[in-house]
């Protein structure tokens, strides 16, 4: 299981628009082949500030989201309301 973590800046005038993109795409996204889970959340001191929590079956199964037109589609109206550059990561379990 690959954990998938985005971190956000918006312009505080496009939070709404980024809402409104991330509501219409949830679904879709938590729909896509190996994709267990996707939330939402807000920086508690920021609130122009949200990252996405993903949990994917593989790498490449979050590759195979990332090379497809739906991603193509979300990320470039995303991209547009960033106030700053996109940080991502991601992680595995690691049993100790």
């Amino acid at each position: 299981m690959l954990v998938r973590i985005v971190r956000m800046t918006f312009q505080e005038d496009k939070t709404g628009a980024f809402l409104k993109i991330f509501r219409h795409s949830k679904d879709k996204i938590r729909a896509f082949a190996g994709c267990r889970h996707v939330e939402l959340l807000q920086d508690i001191n920021h609130p122009n500030v949200y990252s996405t929590y993903s949990l994917w079956d593989s790498e490449e199964h979050l590759n195979n989201y990332r090379d497809s037109e739906l991603f193509g589609q979300v990320w470039k109206a995303t991209k547009a309301l960033f106030a700053a550059k996109p940080q991502a990561w991601s992680h595995v379990s690691v049993d100790v």
